[in-house]
């Protein structure tokens, strides 16, 4: 009798079959405190744990762009491009990312292409690899430009669809915008679902649809807000996507995105492989747990852990917050129902616009605007104006006959390229700048896009050490601290201690916009009136009042004779439109109808005030940059 023969399966050592391999980028340093922190995430901060996370295998680490670079500016008082250098210094393996807003780059309108070209230069040489570009509009003419520069000077660029459902926003409609992406270069396509609006089922059709139909890898980002990203990520993996965005867990959920330690067990359960290490996934989580304390606004504590609703109103988990903080800005909060409603209204009228800077902001304030009023489109933003004729882009669909005649008022609408009507900026801005506080080139890139800010951080910065203003950031860290305290009862109050009711109002408001602004990427340049106020001065004992809630103060009327133009809104009151710029009037002018006369900041937006008939400028009765309320006088005019 024969010996049993061997089986091969005994005879030779079994390999273990190959897992695919599922990319993922770390959003920690960039969305993720954006979204949760109000970007207040410091350098150092980053800097600290840089080396593990570095080391921890992601695909890439998104760490710039979006709004970390007004707030570094503002409320930080650190140089971005710095920013950018160090963690290049550190960061050796991993390729960095930032979020670039095509033509309107990192600010909220389309620059002139010599001021892209010069900012993806100086990006690519102080260390950035990856550039994930995106249009609000999915208009492709503003993606050009950047994408073919960035591929000039040796960077990745991915391009972006931002995901919206309409009835003009179809799968075949996003692949044909990603055809055109493809032809124009870009080396990965990023589906941006800033909503977290993008079902499972959905994402399954999308992107099996565009892995048919182009060749270069798809990569994922979502948002938890409505609770839907792990499940769809899932799905999207599933159906061809090689890449996706999470946040370690401290970082991760509400607007943010979705955690990292999760996808890690989930994907690896399903047969991939993430190539993270989970021990620094872990240690840098750790990190951030304890930099929490410190870096959360207090206002997060107020956030939802699932907004259901977003489904019907697409308005990103940053976007609700700025609502409510416009609103309340007008006392006028318990209206948010009421803007909910509106708000896809105006979407619809406005062409169906995807919802994210700058047109969640457009939308968004017009929407507000169109309730406080009483009448729809009686008082329009500039940026709606704007819009409507074209400087932003193609809409998706087209926008209301009615709305666009109103708004236009026989004006051609653009229907080039909006940046084809820019001239170059680079020499125009230089030339306004003060030489001495131009340490660097980068400079001028800075001041292109946030001048105030800007030009506020570089007198901050040449500044001597010991006569410099705190640091804003700082201060918003220390009114943290005081609220907690406050929070907790004492036996003796202190009551000569007590600020009045207006300075009370007037802290929350600036602690309100500080947050908000930063936190959802809000240029913020037109906010400089909306400070913290400086410390109260005791009051003697008599002159305290009961605590009561704030009030919104009436401004009293100036003792002026004749007729006066008043502020439409709470906000802030500007005679230009910025820094270098001519004021709109000047007293003694004579205006006609629809010349514009000054300027409201309300609701992150500019406002421009216009004559409604003939008139003459007499004078104005505050000054450039203070703050105002509604319905106190501006101006005052002779007609």
């Amino acid at each position: 009798m024969k010996p049993a023969r061997k089986s091969k399966q005994n005879t030779r050592s079994v390999i273990p079959p190959v897992k695919p391999r599922i990319r993922i980028t770390d959003t920690t340093l960039r969305d993720a405190h954006q979204s949760l922190w109000a970007t207040r995430m410091r350098t150092d901060d980053i800097l600290a744990i840089a080396e593990e996370v570095d080391n921890a295998g992601y695909y890439s680490l998104e760490c710039w762009g979006g709004a970390t670079f007004d707030v570094c500016l503002r409320f930080l008082r650190e140089n971005p491009w710095e920013r950018l250098r160090q963690l290049k210094a550190v960061c050796k393996k991993t390729p960095l990312q930032m979020l670039l807003r095509g033509q309107n780059i990192l600010g909220y309108k389309n620059y002139p292409d010599d001021v892209l070209e010069r900012f993806i230069a100086l990006a690519c040489e102080n260390g950035m690899d990856i550039f994930r570009i995106f249009d609000a509009l999915n208009d492709t003419r503003n993606l050009e430009k950047a994408i073919r520069t960035v591929k000039q000077y040796g960077g990745h660029a991915q391009g972006t669809i931002c995901y919206t459902y309409s009835p003009v926003h179809t799968v075949e409609n996003f692949v044909a915008i990603a055809k055109e992406q493809e032809a124009m270069g870009i080396d990965t396509l990023c589906i941006k679902d800033m909503a977290g609006i993008l079902t499972p089922a959905a994402a399954t059709d999308l992107i099996g649809a565009l892995v048919k139909a182009v060749g270069v890898p798809v990569q994922v980002h979502s948002h938890m807000t409505s609770g839907m990203a792990v499940a769809m990520y899932l799905s999207a993996v599933k159906a061809g996507a090689g890449a996706i965005d999470t946040a370690v867990s401290t970082m991760s959920g509400f607007s943010s995105q979705p955690p990292t330690e999760t996808l890690m067990a989930i994907l690896e359960a399903e047969g991939y492989d993430t190539g993270l290490d989970r021990a620094l996934v872990a240690k840098s989580n750790a990190h951030f747990r304890m930099l929490k304390a410190v870096r959360e606004p207090a206002s997060s504590g107020q956030m939802e852990s699932v907004d259901a609703e977003v489904l019907a109103h697409h308005i990103p988990g940053g976007m609700i917050s700025n609502l409510r903080s416009q609103l309340q800005q007008q006392g006028a909060l318990d209206r948010l129902p009421e803007v909910l409603e509106e708000l896809p209204r105006t979407r619809k009228d406005m062409g169906y616009p995807p919802l994210v800077t700058p047109t969640s902001q457009i939308v968004g304030v017009q929407a507000v605007l169109n309730v406080l009023a009483g009448k729809r489109y009686e008082m329009v933003t500039q940026e709606t104006r704007d819009y409507v004729r074209g400087l932003y882009g193609r809409s998706p669909a087209p926008i209301d006959t009615r709305l666009a005649s109103k708004i236009l008022n026989g004006e051609k609408r653009v229907t080039c390229r909006p940046a084809d009507l820019l001239n170059p900026g680079l020499a125009e801005a230089a030339a306004q700048i003060d030489p001495r506080l131009i340490e660097k080139e980068e400079d001028i890139l800075s001041y292109c896009l946030f001048p105030e800010v800007a030009l506020g951080y570089f007198a901050w910065r040449a500044a001597p050490p010991d006569q410099r203003d705190p640091i804003p950031a700082d201060l918003e860290a220390s009114d943290k601290k005081q609220t907690a305290s406050a929070a907790v009862p004492e036996a003796e109050p202190d009551p000569v201690s007590a600020p009045a009711e207006e300075t009370l109002a007037m802290a929350e408001i600036g602690r309100l916009v500080a947050d908000l602004a930063g936190r959802l990427g809000i240029a913020a340049g037109s906010l400089s009136g909306l400070t913290l106020p400086a410390p109260v001065a005791k009051a003697a004992p008599a002159a305290v009042k009961p605590a009561s809630a704030p009030k919104s103060a009436k401004p009293e009327a100036p003792a002026v004779a004749g007729p006066t133009i008043n502020a439409p809104l709470n906000g802030t009151f500007y005679r230009s439109p910025g820094p270098g710029k001519p004021e709109l009037a000047k007293e003694g002018d004579s205006l006609q109808t629809g010349d514009s006369i000054c300027i409201v900041e309300a609701m992150k937006l500019f406002n421009q005030i216009k004559a409604d008939k003939p008139l003459k400028v007499v004078k104005f009765l505050v000054s450039h940059g203070t703050v105002v309320a509604k319905g106190q006088p501006l101006v005052s005019v002779q007609y």
